[in-house]
C-alpha cells in the first residue's frame, strides 16, 4: 500500500539476466504498477510481458469484482506497456490516458488493435478527476522516450515518476543503498537527457511531493526522496558526485594493464582522495559508465589495435559520446609495439565531448613499461591531483 488508496500491483522478475538486453542485473528487476481506488479506478502503467500472468492476477485481486475506469501510460517502452491490448479486451469499459506522441506508438507495438474511441490524450498541466483523488499531469518527454509523462496525486502527494527515479533491481532484493544501482541505471538509461530531467526537477520544486513512486526500483519517502532529489540535481547537471579518478585501462597482453595498475599505485600513494581502475575487457561496461559521470578525472589507457584503439577503448568512449558526457578533465596513456596509435583516436574521441580537457603529458608505452615510464607516470599522477 502507498496510501490507502493506492495500491501497489507490480512484479518482480528474478529470471532475467539482461535488461534491454544489454545491462546485467543480478538482482533481478521490478516492473512497478499502481492501483488508484476512488469513484473512478485508475491503473497506472501495466508490466513486461515476462510477468503478464502475475501482474494479471495482482490487478484482479486488487480489483476484486469492480471494473477500472482508467488504465493511464506513462511510457510505452514494452517493460510497462505490454498488457495494453489484453486491458483492452478484458475491460470494454476503460479508457486509456496517455500523451499525443503515446497515441502515434500505439500501433507500433499494437498492429491491428482498434483504440477509437478509447484514448484520452492528455499534456501538460491536464488533470484526471477520480473523485477524491486528482491527477495532474507533467510533460516528461525525453526522460529517456518522447512520448513519456508523468502524473501527480494531488491528494496524496505522489508523483508518478515512469522511469524517472528508477533504479535496477528486484524489490524483494532492496537493500537501504538505494543510490548505488540507482546511478548505474540513471547515466545508462538517462544520462544523455540531463536538460530534459533538469526540466522535471524544476517542476517538482514547485509542488509538495510527499512520495515519488517510480517505474522501477522502491517507492521513496522523506529523507530517501530528499537524497534521490538531491542527486537527480547533481547528475543532471553533468556535475561530478564525488571526488575521485577512474582509470579505465584495454589491455591485450597484460602491458597496459601493468601501466594502469602502476599508476593507480602512485596516485593513492600521494593522497589521491579515490582512485578506481577498471578493466574494460572485463568489468561491466554500465558500471564503468557509471564511475566516468560519478568522478571529475578519467584516464584511459589502451593498446594500440589494427591502426586504431583497441576495440573495448573505443566501445567505451563510444557510450561516452552517446550520453552527452561532459564537464570532465581526461588523462591518456596509449600503447604500441611498433606504430602507437591509441592515443590519437583516443584524443580526437575526447575532443569531441563537450567542455572536457585533456590533461598532458600524454604517456607512450612500448609493449612493456619500463623504468624510464616511471617518471613520465608521476609526472602525470601530478597532473591530475
Amino acid at each position: 500500500m502507498i496510501s490507502d488508496s493506492i495500491k501497489y500491483i507490480g512484479v518482480d522478475d528474478l529470471d532475467i539476466d539482461l535488461f534491454e538486453s544489454q545491462y546485467v542485473v543480478p538482482e533481478g528487476m521490478s516492473y512497478n504498477s499502481y492501483l488508484i481506488d476512488d469513484e473512478k479506478i485508475a491503473v497506472l502503467d501495466t508490466a513486461d510481458r515476462r510477468k503478464g500472468e502475475e501482474w494479471k492476477a495482482n490487478l484482479t485481486a486488487a480489483l476484486g469484482d469492480r471494473q477500472p475506469d482508467y488504465l493511464v501510460v506513462h511510457h510505452m517502452e514494452p517493460d510497462h506497456s505490454a498488457l495494453i491490448a489484453w486491458m483492452l479486451e478484458t475491460y470494454p469499459g476503460v479508457q486509456l490516458v496517455c500523451s499525443a506522441q503515446a497515441v502515434k506508438m500505439l500501433s507500433n507495438f499494437f498492429e491491428g488493435v482498434d483504440f477509437t474511441g478509447r484514448v484520452m490524450t492528455v499534456k501538460e498541466g491536464d488533470t484526471l478527476p477520480l473523485g477524491k483523488h486528482t491527477l495532474q499531469f507533467i510533460g516528461a518527454a525525453m526522460i529517456h522516450w518522447p512520448e513519456v509523462i508523468m502524473s501527480y496525486d494531488t491528494t496524496d502527494k505522489v508523483l508518478f515518476s515512469a522511469d524517472g527515479f528508477g533504479k535496477f533491481g528486484a524489490l524483494v532484493n532492496e537493500t537501504d543503498d538505494w543510490a548505488c544501482e540507482a546511478r548505474r541505471y540513471y547515466f545508462n538509461i538517462c544520462g544523455k537527457y540531463g536538460s530534459q530531467v533538469q526540466m522535471v526537477v524544476k517542476k517538482m520544486a514547485a509542488l509538495d511531493v510527499q512520495t515519488i513512486c517510480p517505474l522501477h526500483g522502491p517507492v521513496l519517502k522523506g529523507e530517501a526522496l530528499t537524497e534521490a532529489v538531491r542527486l537527480y540535481d547533481i547528475w543532471s547537471k553533468y556535475e561530478p558526485e564525488s571526488e575521485g579518478i577512474l582509470i579505465a585501462y584495454a589491455s591485450i597482453h597484460g602491458g597496459t594493464a601493468a601501466a594502469a595498475e602502476r599508476l593507480g599505485e602512485i596516485l593513492r600513494a600521494k593522497g589521491a582522495p579515490k582512485v578506481v581502475v577498471s578493466d574494460l575487457s572485463r568489468s561491466d561496461m554500465a558500471e564503468v559508465i557509471e564511475d566516468a559521470f560519478r568522478y571529475p578525472k578519467v584516464v584511459v589507457a589502451a593498446s594500440s589495435y589494427d591502426a586504431g584503439v583497441f576495440p573495448v577503448m573505443h566501445d567505451f568512449l563510444y557510450h561516452l559520446q552517446i550520453k552527452n558526457y561532459q564537464k570532465r578533465k581526461f588523462a591518456i596513456i596509449e600503447n604500441g609495439s611498433w606504430a602507437p596509435t591509441a592515443g590519437k583516436v583516443m584524443r580526437s574521441m575526447i575532443e569531441s565531448l563537450k567542455d572536457c580537457e585533456i590533461i598532458e603529458p600524454m604517456v607512450t608505452i612500448r609493449s612493456r613499461m619500463k623504468a624510464t615510464d616511471e617518471p613520465l607516470l608521476e609526472q602525470l599522477a601530478d597532473s591530475l591531483l
